[in-house]
């Protein structure tokens, strides 16, 4: 099995940040763009939709943002734990809409940083497997401070991205950009966080684990 690779620090910072500039960039343009079309609008009935456009798209940033300072901020400390109620409403906030429902059943407990921080990645990962939309389901596997987790994820199409196993693994065959970052750096998190991580197919359902 080869070796995961080792990635520049600066090079890390750059890929990352540019993954969430680019997560971001959609519902701040629309806010952007709504503004725009609210000064040059004249009649007060049509301002109504441009105003709902303008605030769903500002909630859509700051779920974005919230997700984001957790699943690749610092959050606290070295050794500094989140809260799983806390990851949840961000969760909640960053993946459920009117296509895709998030099933959230691990219990209310403090969990070390990188632990909380993988499952976020994972539920990222879980999304993009049912891109038309479905269920997620995530479960505990064990308690406690070595809790690891379970994913499922339901929909049509589901599929398992290309190249996610090796980029997990830390083994890519082409060179890293912003586009496949992520699931690169999910597979460090895990690592860290002394976590061995699986992405399957089971009938019509896509399963990810993180287990010791």
């Amino acid at each position: 099995m080869n070796k995961p690779i080792n990635l520049d620090a600066l090079d890390l910072a750059a890929l990352i940040s540019s993954r969430v500039c680019h997560d971001v960039i959609s519902p701040v343009g629309a806010i952007v763009n709504g503004l725009e079309v609210l000064d040059d609008e004249q009649d007060e009935k049509a301002k109504a939709p441009i105003i709902d456009l303008i605030r769903k798209s500002a909630g859509q940033a700051s779920a974005r943002l919230q997700f984001a300072r957790l699943a690749f901020g610092a959050a606290g400390s070295a050794g500094a734990q989140i809260d799983l109620g806390d990851a949840a409403a961000v969760a909640k906030g960053f993946l459920e809409d009117d296509r895709l429902n998030l099933t959230w059943n691990l219990p209310r407990t403090l969990l070390p940083k990188n632990r909380v921080k993988l499952l976020l990645n994972l539920l990222m990962i879980a999304s993009s497997t049912i891109p038309r939309g479905g269920k997620l389901q995530v479960d505990p596997v064990g308690s406690g401070e070595t809790m690891g987790f379970r994913l499922q994820a339901e929909g049509p199409n589901s599929r398992i991205p290309p190249k996610v196993e090796a980029l997990l693994a830390g083994t890519p065959e082409e060179p890293l950009d912003a586009h496949v970052i992520q699931p690169f750096y999910a597979g460090m998190i895990a690592r860290a966080a002394g976590l061995k991580v699986s992405i399957v197919s089971e009938g019509d359902a896509i399963v990810l684990t993180a287990v010791p």
